[in-house]
């Protein structure tokens, strides 16, 4: 299946395309300088050296490619890859093998959303040899279960389960002098509103009853409850960034000016909120989306790309992205499919 076309791939001839496939393909396997002669074993056509040359030279000052330092060889620009990826690109699709690992790793029985999240980028990351990231939604699952456990100190986790059995938790903070019995009483409060019904469902009513007083609740048992509302249905929850596999990044290093562009890579991803953005653009789009290099802010100075794609719910609403990060020679017809397969499996366990 062909990702994509593009006008200026129809402008070139069979000859040019042919020699700019090739080009790409191997440099994606190699990560090295393309030259005349290593095109002419591989191309179908029966070109010589210095044909090739000359199509290479056209397609240098189409700024398709570049020729990097002193080396006879060309590689991809930005713009090179681009259209490739549009225009030549062949998908392929996952291996059976590969989708089974993707199955395995993302099985929800007994695991937090975070868990699974977390497993399921774990084998995008491992499966790719690229880091992998995903933005988890807040929890929209109908739930079963809800409780407070101190954890001393003006400190309580909450543990929320949902029908299907995802157990997700967080720590929050109390008011001095709260005492187990208020944590249980708050415990009992929330587990007959939220039964059967999602946190966005319910937590509207929810302040509006404890407004209204219409349950004798006591002061300190009001707060544990708004506290725990805030921090499951509040903005600090509403997305959180998923990192696995970064020293993936520095397999191919072999510069220093390419360590430095990956450091700054890794500062760029710990401001998650500049990963979290790229959801709206996501959310713009059917299906994977791929930025290369500078086409984003985010990768501007780390010659990075990202392949993403959104997973939605049960209602098709967006609610997270997954992708991985890797270098610009990405082999993207093997990962672009990859990272579509385990998006639908995260919406179906989602839905």
């Amino acid at each position: 299946m062909r990702h994509g076309t593009s006008p200026v791939i129809a402008e070139l001839n069979d000859r040019s395309r042919e020699v700019f496939r090739q080009l790409v393909e191997t440099y994606v396997e190699t990560g090295e300088p393309v030259g005349s002669r290593t095109l002419s074993r591989r191309l179908l056509l029966s070109l010589s050296p210095a044909t090739i040359r000359n199509v290479m030279a056209d397609l240098e000052e189409a700024g398709l490619l570049y020729a990097p330092h002193t080396s006879a060889g060309r590689l991809p620009t930005q713009a090179g890859m681009r259209l490739f990826v549009n225009g030549l690109l062949e998908l392929g699709g996952i291996a059976d093998e590969e989708r089974a690992q993707i199955d395995v790793r993302c099985r929800a029985a007994g695991k937090s959303m975070e868990q699974v999240l977390g497993e399921a980028i774990g084998a995008l990351s491992g499966l790719s040899r690229c880091a992998g990231m995903v933005v988890a939604p807040k929890m929209q699952r109908s739930l079963k279960h809800v409780e407070f456990v101190s954890l001393g100190r003006n400190r309580a986790l909450v543990v929320l389960v949902t029908e299907d059995g995802l157990v997700e938790n967080r720590v929050v903070d109390l008011p001095p002098g709260v005492e187990p019995s208020t944590l249980a009483e708050a415990t009992n409060f929330l587990n007959a509103r939220l039964a059967g019904r999602s946190l966005d469902e319910v937590r509207d009513e929810v302040l509006s009853e404890l407004e209204e007083q219409r349950y004798q609740l006591d002061a300190l048992t009001k707060r544990v409850v708004e506290a725990g509302l805030a921090t499951w249905a509040g903005g600090e929850s509403r997305s959180a960034l998923i990192v696995r596999g970064t020293s993936h990044l520095l397999e191919d290093v072999t510069a220093v000016e390419d360590l430095e562009r990956i450091r700054a890579l890794f500062d760029a991803l710990e401001a998650s909120q500049t990963f979290v953005r790229l959801l709206d653009v996501t959310a713009k789009a059917e299906g994977v989306q791929i930025f290369i290099g500078a086409e984003n802010e985010l990768f501007g100075v780390t010659g990075c790309s990202m392949i993403v794609s959104p997973y939605r719910d049960s209602r098709e609403r967006i609610i997270g992205a997954i992708g991985v990060i890797g270098p610009t020679r990405l082999n993207y017809a093997r990962i672009i499919p990859m990272v579509d397969y385990t998006a639908k499996v995260i919406g179906r366990l989602i839905g």
